[in-house]
C-alpha cells in the first residue's frame, strides 16, 4: 500500500538531488587522447608532432601528479567542478557581463497571441508577470517537475537561482547572492522591481499571502508608469552594472559609503524576485525577423535593466517582450524551461485574463531613490558612454530560416542539432577557407550540481567533408560519405560529453590545481596549438541549441573574431541569432545567416539524394 501510495503522488521539484551521482573525473589517458584529436584540424604536420610531444610529456610528468590531486579533490566534493567553474568563468571575470556574459532573447509570445499592437504593453506586462509569478510559485511548493532525459532524473538545483538571485561586484572577484527559499525552508522575498525611465520601483507581488492577479498587477505598474511620464528622469544608477566589475565594486562602495539607506536600496534590488523592465523602445519584430528585438533585449537602455540580476523582463511598449540575465548563477536552460511554459499558459488562454478585475486594497509601489553625489554621477555618465561603446560596436542578426525544420531532417534520419552544427562548420570554412574552433554546450545535469562540458563540432571529419564539400571535382557519394562520418563523430563526442567525459573541463582542473598549488603553467597551456584550437575560452564559433521550443537566446562572440551562434529548430523552421564584432573587418553576422541557409539546403540534398 504505502509503495502504492507513494507512486501516485507527484515527484517534487527537487526530490532527486540527495540520490544524484558525483561529477566523475575522466581517465588522463582518455582526455589527453581527445584533446591531441580535437586539436589536429588546426594543425601543421609538425605542429602537430610538437603537441603530440608536449602531450606525452605532460601525461608522463607532471600531469600525471595533477590528475592524482585531482582524484583527491574528486573524493571530498559531490561536484570537483562547481566552485571552479563558477570562479573562473564568471566571478573573477573582470570584463563587464552586460554585454560579454549576460544572454538575453526575444519572447515568443508575438507568433500567436501578441504581434505587435500600439497601447498593449501594461495589459500584456500584466499577464506575463502574472504566469511568471505562478512559475516561481511552482518552484517554491516544489510542484514543478524534475527534468529528466529518458528515465534519468537531472540536477534541478539551477531552478533555485531564477528568483531572488544577483550577482555583487567585488574588487577582484563577484559573489552570487541568493535569497530564494522553498516553503518548507522558510520565508522567501516576494517582492519585484519595476524600471522606468532611470527611476526604481518597488512592491510586493502577495497580497494577504495570495500572488496579485493581473488586473492588480496592472493597477501597480501603471502608477509608476504615469507618474515617471509626468515627472522628471531618475538617475539611472543601474548604468553602473553595465561596468568593469572593479570599477563597479568601488563606485558601489562609493554609493554605500554616501548614505546607509543605499545599501537598504541595493538590497531591495538584491533580494527581488526579478525586474521588470518598463521600456519604450518599439523593435517591432516579426515571426521571420527578430533582429531589432533581440539586439534591444541583449544591448537596449542600461538604466532600466539590472545587469547583475538573475531575470529582467522587458516590456517593449510596442508590447513585445524580451529579457537579459546574468549568466553566472544558471544556464540557459532554465530561463528557456520558463519562457517556454510562459508561452504554453498564454497560448492556451490566448493571452487573455479570464478571472476577476476586482482589485484588492494595497500598497501603491514605493520609489527607491538613491542618495548620489556628484562622483556617483560622473560614474554614471562614464559607465553609459562606455556601454553605448561596446554595444555599438555589437552586431545581432536573428533571422528565421524557414524553407525545412526539424521535420525533413529527421524524416532523413538524421540527428537535427547535428545536422546544423556541421551546416554551421561549412559556412564559417567557406567564408573564412579555414577551419572554425568551435564550441557547443553539452549539459552535464545528470550529475550532482552539473551544468555543461565543450563539445567541440569541429573534428577533423567535419574540416574533411568541408573541404570535399567546395571541391567540385569531389562526387556526390564521397560527399555523403564523409558527411555521415562527420555526423557520427559529432554524435559520439556529443553523448561522451553528456556523460562527463569530455576533456576541457578536465583539463582547466589540472590548470587550476597547477595555478592553486604555486606550480608554473604546465606547456601544454603554453602551446599556441592550445588556444588556436578554441581552448582558454578562445573559440571562434560559440554555439547552443536553446531547445526544440519556441525560445531563443543570444550571446556576444567569445573572442574579438568570432560569432556567437545560437538557434531553436522547430518542426518546420529554424531560428538563428547570430553575432559579430563591428570593428573585426573578418566576420559579420548577416554574411554567416546568409552562407548558412545555403548551407542547409546543400545538406538537406545530399541527404534525399542519399535515398534514392
Amino acid at each position: 500500500m504505502a509503495n502504492h501510495l507513494s507512486e501516485s503522488l507527484p515527484e517534487r521539484t527537487f526530490q532527486y538531488q540527495s540520490s544524484l551521482p558525483p561529477l566523475p573525473v575522466p581517465s588522463l589517458e582518455s582526455s589527453l587522447s581527445k584533446y591531441l584529436d580535437s586539436v589536429r584540424p588546426f594543425a601543421s604536420e609538425k605542429e602537430f608532432k610538437a603537441t603530440a610531444d608536449i602531450v606525452r610529456k605532460f601525461q608522463e610528468g607532471v600531469g600525471k601528479e595533477l590528475h592524482q590531486k585531482l582524484l583527491q579533490r574528486a573524493k571530498t566534493k559531490r561536484n570537483w567542478l562547481e566552485e571552479w567553474w563558477l570562479d573562473t568563468a564568471y566571478l573573477e571575470s573582470r570584463s563587464p557581463s552586460q554585454v560579454t556574459m549576460n544572454f538575453a532573447g526575444p519572447a515568443p509570445y508575438l507568433e500567436h497571441c501578441w504581434p505587435p499592437a500600439e497601447g498593449t504593453a501594461m495589459q500584456r506586462a500584466s499577464v506575463s508577470i502574472w504566469h511568471t509569478l505562478q512559475y516561481w510559485n511552482l518552484i517554491r511548493t516544489e510542484r514543478l517537475e524534475p527534468q529528466k532525459a529518458g528515465k534519468t532524473a537531472l540536477d534541478m538545483d539551477q531552478f533555485r537561482m531564477l528568483f531572488c538571485t544577483c550577482k555583487v561586484p567585488g574588487v577582484k572577484k563577484d559573489t552570487i547572492r541568493n535569497y530564494f527559499k522553498t516553503e518548507s525552508e522558510g520565508p522567501c522575498p516576494s517582492h519585484v522591481v519595476v524600471m522606468c525611465r532611470g527611476r526604481l520601483f518597488t512592491f510586493d507581488a502577495l497580497c494577504d499571502g495570495e500572488i496579485l492577479t493581473p488586473p492588480e498587477l496592472l493597477r501597480q505598474l501603471s502608477y509608476v508608469k504615469e507618474r515617471c511620464e509626468a515627472e522628471p528622469e531618475g538617475d539611472g544608477v543601474s548604468a553602473l552594472t553595465t561596468e568593469e566589475r572593479t570599477h563597479w565594486a568601488k563606485a558601489r562602495e562609493h554609493l554605500i559609503n554616501i548614505d546607509p539607506h543605499n545599501e537598504t536600496i541595493l538590497e531591495t534590488i538584491q533580494s527581488s524576485l526579478f525586474i521588470i523592465s518598463l521600456d519604450e523602445t518599439k523593435p517591432y519584430p516579426t515571426p521571420d525577423n527578430y533582429t531589432n528585438l533581440t539586439a534591444e533585449a541583449l544591448k537596449g537602455n542600461p538604466t532600466i535593466r539590472w545587469g547583475d540580476k538573475s531575470y529582467n523582463s522587458i516590456s517593449f511598449s510596442d508590447g513585445t517582450f524580451g529579457s537579459t540575465c546574468d549568466h553566472s548563477p544558471y544556464d540557459a536552460m532554465v530561463l528557456v524551461s520558463m519562457c517556454w511554459y510562459i508561452d504554453q499558459q498564454l497560448k492556451a488562454t490566448e493571452g487573455k485574463w479570464k478571472g476577476s478585475d476586482a482589485i484588492r486594497s494595497m500598497p501603491l509601489p514605493e520609489e527607491l531613490v538613491f542618495t548620489v553625489d556628484e562622483t556617483i554621477s560622473s560614474y554614471i555618465h562614464q559607465a553609459k558612454q562606455q556601454y553605448m561603446k561596446s554595444t555599438q560596436d555589437l552586431q545581432i542578426a536573428c533571422y528565421a530560416f524557414t524553407a525545412f525544420g526539424k521535420a525533413a531532417i529527421k524524416q532523413r534520419k538524421l540527428h537535427p542539432d547535428t545536422f546544423i552544427q556541421l551546416a554551421m562548420q561549412l559556412s564559417y570554412y567557406k567564408i573564412h577557407k579555414k577551419p572554425g574552433s568551435c564550441y557547443e554546450t553539452a549539459m552535464t545535469r545528470k550529475f550532482y550540481h552539473g551544468r555543461t562540458e565543450t563539445m567541440r563540432p569541429c573534428t577533423q571529419e567535419a574540416v574533411d567533408w568541408c573541404k570535399a564539400m567546395i571541391d567540385p571535382s569531389t562526387d556526390v557519394k564521397d560527399k555523403r560519405k564523409l558527411m555521415l562520418q562527420a555526423y557520427n563523430k559529432h554524435n559520439r563526442l556529443m553523448a561522451e560529453a553528456a556523460e562527463a567525459k569530455g576533456f576541457d573541463r578536465h583539463l582547466l582542473g589540472l590548470y587550476l590545481i597547477a595555478r592553486d598549488e604555486g606550480l608554473p603553467v604546465p606547456e601544454l597551456f603554453m602551446d599556441p596549438l592550445y588556444s588556436r584550437s578554441g581552448g582558454g575560452g578562445n573559440f571562434v564559433l560559440s554555439s547552443s541549441l536553446v531547445g526544440y521550443t519556441t525560445v531563443l537566446g543570444a550571446v556576444a562572440p567569445m573572442v574579438h573574431h568570432g560569432y556567437g551562434f545560437f538557434y531553436r529548430i522547430r518542426d518546420d523552421r529554424i531560428v538563428i541569432s547570430v553575432s559579430a564584432w563591428n570593428s573585426c573587418h573578418e566576420t559579420d553576422a548577416v554574411t554567416l545567416f546568409n552562407y548558412f541557409s545555403s548551407s542547409l539546403h546543400e545538406m538537406l540534398y545530399l541527404a534525399t539524394t542519399s535515398q534514392l
